[in-house]
């Protein structure tokens, strides 16, 4: 197996992804729940520090991030800057996939079977 490849961050996210990880939303403890020691068959981390930005999910070996999108997102603005932020993180061959709060606590399944359906079609 390749060495997973690590990329770049600005270093003074660390301590902010820290504390993320100390107070995640709801829908992102139900979907860790859900995805955290391999339960998927692939490692996943929360709060992963890329570029100048934060993803919520990030499984290294498969490229894959998790972005669990409500509230502050919901305004247009953040919207563009997800979508920006996003097409950065893309340059580096890093995969999206994106889930709404409402979806991730009313079909928590739905989005499971979702994410293993990306693992199955693009795990090498």
């Amino acid at each position: 197996m390749t060495k997973n490849k690590i990329i770049p961050y600005n270093p003074e996210l660390k301590e902010l992804a820290r504390n993320l990880r100390k107070n995640m939303t709801h829908a992102e403890v139900l979907l860790w729940q859900k995805i955290r020691r391999k339960s998927l068959g692939y490692q996943f981390h929360r709060q992963v520090p890329m570029l100048e930005y934060i993803v919520d999910f990030y499984c290294h070996e498969l490229k894959l991030a998790i972005e669990v999108d409500g509230g502050a997102h919901e305004h247009p603005e953040t919207s563009v800057n997800d979508l920006t932020r996003q097409k950065e993180i893309e340059s580096y061959n890093v995969h999206f996939l994106r889930f709404d709060n409402k979806e991730i606590k009313q079909d928590i399944n739905s989005v499971i079977h979702t994410i293993e359906n990306w693992i199955k079609l693009n795990a090498n």
